[in-house]
């Protein structure tokens, strides 16, 4: 039985070398219960709404069995690697990318829930952790998280249980789309195979077609590096 660990709401705040806006340091636990909507949860803001929150990114779901593997990785820094330290909404045991495809739907507390996609780590990780290159070592293991999209708003609370209720896209774990995303990143079949998905998010929809297109790879180096370039 998979359950709800820690469920953290925050508001942006200023953050980096810019002040851009962020809640990566805010989304303080709750016990709740909270309701989760279409655009996210209650009491619950994004600090840029152009790449961040709306219906395909609700809720930020960050795996806690990755917090010791960067414990590990990262000794000098192994205090902070608890749950929340990703500035996740969700955190739960039991679910990595491995274990989820596309489109999975689970039912948690009174919520409908489906998953969008993995998160494209930015640079926002570099400052939040001290480490120039965190966010390129996120996207190298493949410890992004995931978001889901709110399918049915209900409340959600720590303790309540993921109930799995379909599962359309079963060969396409998130682990697979990180491999077509970051290691094979031209395969023709593949990325025809992932354009065709019905419900794929339309950055991802515009991705794939932009590698068919022109059978090159975007650069990744503003979202990964940004400021500490």
């Amino acid at each position: 039985m998979i359950t709800l660990d820690r469920l953290g709401v925050g508001r942006p705040v200023p953050f980096g070398p810019r002040d851009d806006r962020s809640s990566i340091a805010t989304r303080r636990a709750t016990a709740g219960p909270v309701m989760a909507a279409s655009t996210g949860l209650a009491g619950d803001e994004v600090g840029d709404p152009r790449l961040h929150g709306g219906i395909d990114k609700a809720i930020h779901h960050y795996p806690a069995a990755h917090y010791a593997a960067w414990a590990a990785d990262l000794p000098d820094l192994a205090g902070r690697f608890t749950p929340g330290a990703f500035g996740e909404n969700f955190s739960a045991a039991g679910l990595t990318e491995a274990d989820v495809c596309l489109g999975d739907r689970y039912r948690v507390g009174g919520a409908l829930l489906e998953l969008s996609q993995s998160r494209q780590p930015c640079w926002k990780l570099n400052h939040h952790f001290g480490v120039r290159d965190m966010a390129r070592r996120v996207q190298a293991t493949g410890r992004t998280g995931w978001y889901w999209r709110v399918i049915e708003g209900g409340a959600v609370a720590v303790g309540d249980t993921f109930m799995p209720i379909a599962r359309p896209h079963p060969g396409w774990t998130l682990a697979r789309v990180q491999h077509l995303l970051y290691v094979d990143t031209l395969d023709r079949d593949a990325l025809a195979e992932f354009l065709a998905l019905p419900g794929l998010t339309p950055s991802w929809q515009r991705l794939a077609a932009r590698r068919l297109e022109t059978a090159a790879v975007e650069d990744w180096s503003g979202r990964l590096d940004g400021y500490s370039r």
